[in-house]
């Protein structure tokens, strides 16, 4: 079972059907929404600050959710991915968003509903990421617009296929 850890008084609230992997830690201020996937070796530290999850949002492998001690705050918004070893940092990430491989977002960002940011890109604090949009590089930058039916759909393909792959787990 993940360290769930009380810190402060804020012990974290976990939503109907969520799979957290055996050595996910999730510790303080953190509400996660249901259908969600928390996967191995992913901390969501919420000790100095909130962090709210929405529904289908799936943090995969070594990622890390923290933020600034009374100034900043994560807001995952529902069908999200996050992918493998992301750091979020403060930042707000909008509906239907995808977060690629090792990307980090950093305080006060806003990451568009249904936008895509590219693996290993780094979104500079306060940046404004466009709805349905690609940003990428260091520091990332808008490449292009996508088709948001387009996006939508791959977005929330990789969403449904997280929750899938966490019920496999479940089942053990």
């Amino acid at each position: 079972m993940a360290l769930i850890k009380e810190v402060r008084g804020f012990t974290p609230e976990i939503g109907e059907n969520t799979y957290m992997a055996e050595n996910a830690t999730i510790i303080g201020d953190v509400i996660i929404g249901k259908d969600c996937s928390i996967w191995f070796n992913t901390v969501l530290r919420g000790d100095v600050n909130s962090i709210r999850i929405g529904n289908r949002v799936n943090i995969q492998d070594g990622s890390v959710l923290h933020t600034l001690y009374q100034k900043s705050v994560v807001e995952i918004g529902d069908d999200v991915s996050i992918g493998h070893n992301v750091v979020i940092h403060g930042a707000k990430i909008e509906n239907g968003a995808l977060i690629g491989m090792g990307a980090i977002v950093l305080d006060h960002a806003v990451i568009g509903e249904g936008a895509i940011v590219a693996a290993g890109s780094v979104i500079l604090s306060g940046t404004q990421v466009e709805p349905g949009s690609i940003y990428a590089g260091v520091p990332a930058k808008f490449v292009k617009k996508v088709d948001p039916e387009q996006a939508k759909e791959i977005n929330q393909k990789i969403a449904k296929n997280y929750l899938m792959y966490s019920g496999w787990f479940k089942e053990e």
